[in-house]
């Protein structure tokens, strides 16, 4: 595997991801901003952040298995969410989570969380993209 994860003494231990990311891996990849779009182009989970969150992770598993990689190999995810709050926080975990136990992984790569004004369309509070490492 071309990617070691860590979490280095003297930051703290935070359990939604760790903090570095090690790369050893030669082929990149770099998935694009994934909303809860459905195969169709249909949003999934309109107006709740928590089914949202777990269908922008299900299409960048989706994504990653295509270019033959998986959430193993994810050095880094950005988590863009619209009008962003800390009291947010729990059902982005649960979205998380159960798209997690979809994928059979912890999605668990470094990590950053910005808030924005807004995304391509109204209907969407989530957009999550990430970059892969392969050997």
């Amino acid at each position: 595997m071309a990617i070691t994860l860590m979490n280095p003494t003297g930051l703290p231990k935070v359990d939604a991801y760790r903090q570095v990311s090690i790369s050893t891996g030669s082929k990149l990849v770099f998935v694009a901003g994934q909303v809860s779009w459905d195969a169709e182009g249909v949003t999934v989970g309109e107006g709740d952040l928590a089914a949202q969150i777990e269908q922008c992770y299900l299409n960048v598993g989706i994504a990653l298995a295509e270019a033959g990689a998986s959430f193993d190999d994810v050095a880094k995810v950005t988590v863009y969410v619209v009008d962003w709050t800390p009291d947010k926080m729990p059902l982005l975990m649960e979205g998380i989570t159960r798209a997690a136990g979809k994928l059979g992984v912890a999605p668990v790569p470094p990590a950053t969380l910005l808030g924005v004004a807004a995304l391509d369309v109204p209907e969407h509070l989530v957009e999550l993209e990430a970059v892969a490492v392969l050997d």
